[in-house]
């Protein structure tokens, strides 16, 4: 049997999903060249980065609020 947890904390830890698109829809942010990973400027990898934290926040949202059927 998995745990859940309590009912505020559920409706907060939802909340972790708008992270994804505050980050990657405030384009002024991050459109510039430095700081420069790898060879790929800071515009490219920024994006990139987010795709792994994305799949991370994602998990930890469903696995929060899964329902045991």
């Amino acid at each position: 049997m998995s745990r859940q947890l309590s009912k505020p904390w559920v409706k907060a830890i939802r909340w972790l999903l708008i992270l994804p698109y505050i980050g990657l829809l405030w384009v002024p942010f991050y459109n510039r060249v430095e700081p420069v990973l790898f060879g790929f400027p800071f515009f490219y990898w920024y994006q990139l980065a987010w795709v792994p934290l994305t799949a991370f926040l994602t998990w930890i949202v469903y696995r929060s609020v899964r329902h045991d059927d």
